[in-house]
């Protein structure tokens, strides 16, 4: 006789656990979507015709989800905006929203849809991760009522949130994250009272999560990764590349590196904004990620992932972000320094003239110090050693002190800063470093083409971000990204 459908069900969910309590490793994945949009409007669709719509998109997300989970994946993680879009208005959106419950309930919709009111979506959701035995994280909208009794209480009578939900094997409801650094343009959503710190226990680690914006602030982001210890990092977003440190897989590999920590990033892939660059990353660099400029396909990563990367041989040790760089007497005084914008940041830089030297550039309490051996020196192409140390009041203000080598966009100085995709030139081997005022440095590497290059750099133990061996690709940019954020 055929087991029931519950008990097979929970036969299944109990071979995942063991399996994962097994091993000191776990299979993650991230599903990059192509997001189906609406047509835009400022008036209010219908609740069946928003249904309907969320329906095309999370079809596509069902897909995924069976793939990664007949590949194995504990978990899976899916981009902001993922399930309907962003085209909206505070009022257009709401037909999209759901109220969803904080995970203390102990809530499987799956089973118990109608228990908190309509919930097509986290029904369908918890199902899907029910279905196939695996953790799915979603990105939707929630709304809350309240009063006059409530000064924030918005004028028509509702908080709106840019909201992340979490389902475990059993397509139980275990987090909820409500967005706290709203990008511009999200003016469809409130943000908390006080920014959220949501982790939650699997048996392959400790696991937090925030959205997007999130990740260049202090509240949610490093709260969670200091002071609540999570393993890793789960994080729906829906990420525009801005060249040249702001692009999703090199931020995005550079602060699990610097945070210590594995971290799921899952976009939403749309050319027309360059939004594009999802991967898995660990402390020592991508496990694997994908960056697509040239088609509209959405794409699954599935790799593995140490479950406790603090605890891994692998893991990289602490840093002494200015040790060195404080440590060394400036490399040059020269008389070509010159000043460039780089995404409305005004960068102090000095000009690689020869094939192998030593350089630095100041800018405020900040020297970077550069060595360097450039294989063949190209009379087309033009790298500089970059510095800025200040406030960046650009969709938000946040302090920054950034260290960079960067391939300029022509033989024209005044391009140097402007984003640039290709080079030619190959380095025989560099090392940057810099007098940081902030532990929170994020080391990145860009090779040509948007690739990204693990396994050959390194960061040593007193700040020193050097190549391990001979780059196997041209250069775009060697950077170090420093959040300063007492000095927001």
């Amino acid at each position: 006789m055929l087991p029931s459908q519950p008990l097979l069900h929970a036969g299944l969910f109990a071979l995942t656990v063991l399996q994962a309590l097994a091993s000191d490793t776990f299979i993650a994945a991230v599903y990059e979507h192509a997001v189906i949009l609406p047509d835009p409007t400022d008036e209010p669709v219908s609740p069946n015709d928003a249904l309907a719509l969320m329906n095309k998109n999370m079809d596509v997300l069902e897909g995924a989800i069976k793939g990664a989970a007949q590949q194995g994946a504990h978990i899976i993680v899916t981009p902001e905006d993922g399930i309907y879009g962003w085209k909206f208005t505070r009022e257009s959106i709401y037909p999209y929203l759901e109220d969803i419950p904080d995970p203390v309930v102990n809530w499987i919709p799956c089973t118990d849809p109608s228990r908190f009111g309509p919930a097509p979506v986290q029904e369908r959701l918890s199902c899907m991760a029910r279905n196939n035995s695996i953790y799915v994280v979603a990105n939707i909208g929630d709304k809350k009522l309240c009063n006059s009794s409530d000064p924030g209480c918005p004028s028509d009578g509702r908080y709106q949130y840019n909201t992340d939900v979490v389902f475990d094997p059993e397509g139980k409801l275990v987090a909820r994250y409500h967005k706290y650094n709203l990008f511009m343009g999200e003016s469809q959503f409130n943000y908390p009272k006080e920014p959220e710190t949501v982790t939650f226990e699997t048996p392959f680690g400790k696991f937090g999560i925030f959205t997007c914006f999130d990740i260049l602030f202090h509240e949610p982001a490093v709260v969670l990764v200091s002071k609540m210890q999570v393993d890793t990092v789960l994080f729906p977003t829906a990420w525009m590349n801005v060249l040249p440190f702001l692009t999703a897989v090199e931020f995005h590999s550079a602060w699990a590196m610097g945070m210590h920590v594995n971290f799921l990033a899952a976009n939403t892939h749309n050319t027309s904004l360059a939004m594009t660059g999802s991967g898995i990353y660990a402390p020592d660099g991508a496990r694997t990620y994908s960056y697509n400029m040239k088609t509209e396909d959405g794409h699954l990563l599935v790799a593995e992932l140490d479950a406790h990367p603090r605890l891994s041989s692998a893991s990289p040790p602490a840093v002494s972000w200015s040790s060195y760089a404080l440590s060394v007497k400036r490399f040059s005084q020269n008389d070509r320094e010159f000043t460039g914008i780089i995404f409305h940041d005004q960068f102090t830089f000095t000009e690689l003239i020869k094939p192998e030297e030593n350089l630095t550039v100041c800018q405020k309490d900040l020297c970077c110090h550069l060595s360097y051996k450039i294989a063949e020196k190209r009379d087309d192409e033009v790298y500089v050693l970059g510095a800025f140390d200040g406030l960046h009041v650009v969709e938000g203000q946040y302090y920054l002190q950034i260290c960079t080598l960067l391939k300029c966009k022509s033989t024209d100085l005044d391009t140097c800063g402007q984003p640039v995709e290709t080079a030619e030139t190959k380095f025989e081997m560099f090392s940057l470093s810099g007098t940081f005022g902030t532990n929170y440095v994020f080391p990145e590497v860009l090779y040509s083409g948007v690739q990204l290059a693990p396994g050959e750099f390194e960061v040593l133990n007193d700040g020193r971000l050097i190549s391990k061996t001979k780059p196997t690709k041209p250069v775009i940019t060697v950077t170090l990204f420093g959040r300063w954020y007492e000095k927001d």
